[in-house]
C-alpha cells in the first residue's frame, strides 16, 4: 500500500488544493493531508479550523486522512510511514523552490517527492489571493468550496 502525504498550510484550502488532493486520491492507496503549522506565517485560521474544513471537503474520499503537525515535513512523513510526498505546482516559479525542498527532504530521509501540476483552471489561485478577495467582499465562487467561503465570510464580518 502506497501512502502519500500532501502537505500545505491550507490557510484556507482553495479549489487548487482540492484539485491536487483529488488527483493524489486517484493515484495513491492512502492520502494523508498534512496541515502545516508554519510559525513564519500568521494564519487566518487555526490548524484545528483548517483541519475541520479539509475533513468536510474530503469527506467523500475514503482513502484520505487529515492531520496537523509542526516541525519538519520529513519527520512527520517518517512517523506516518509515508512512501512519498506530493506537492502541487501552479507555475514554473513554484518548481524552483519546491525542487530545493524535495532534494533536501530526500537528503534527510530518502523520501521521494512527486510533483502534480494544478489544473490550468486553478493555476492562478493562492490562499493569499483568496483571503484578499474575501477580506474585501469579492465573490469566492470558483475559488473555494462552500464551507471555506462561509468561514471566510464569517471571519471578515
Amino acid at each position: 500500500m502506497t501512502v502519500a502525504v500532501v502537505p500545505g498550510s491550507f490557510d484556507p484550502p482553495t479549489l487548487g488544493h482540492v484539485d491536487v488532493i483529488a488527483r493524489a486520491v486517484e493515484v495513491f492507496d492512502r492520502v494523508l493531508i498534512a496541515v502545516v503549522a508554519n510559525p513564519s506565517k500568521k494564519p487566518l485560521f487555526s490548524s484545528a479550523e483548517r483541519t475541520r474544513m479539509l475533513e468536510e471537503i474530503c469527506a467523500d474520499w475514503e482513502n484520505t486522512d487529515i492531520d496537523a503537525f509542526e516541525g519538519l515535513l520529513v519527520h512527520f512523513a517518517e512517523a506516518k510511514n509515508a512512501d512519498v510526498i506530493v506537492k502541487g505546482l501552479r507555475a514554473v516559479s513554484d518548481f524552483e523552490y519546491e525542487l530545493q525542498m524535495a532534494q533536501m527532504n530526500n537528503h534527510l530521509t530518502g523520501v521521494q517527492t512527486v510533483f502534480l501540476p494544478t489544473s490550468a483552471e486553478h493555476a492562478y489561485l493562492s490562499s493569499s489571493l483568496v483571503k484578499e478577495v474575501g477580506r474585501f467582499g469579492g465573490s469566492l465562487d470558483g475559488l473555494v468550496s462552500p464551507v471555506v467561503a462561509a468561514a471566510l465570510k464569517e471571519r471578515f464580518q
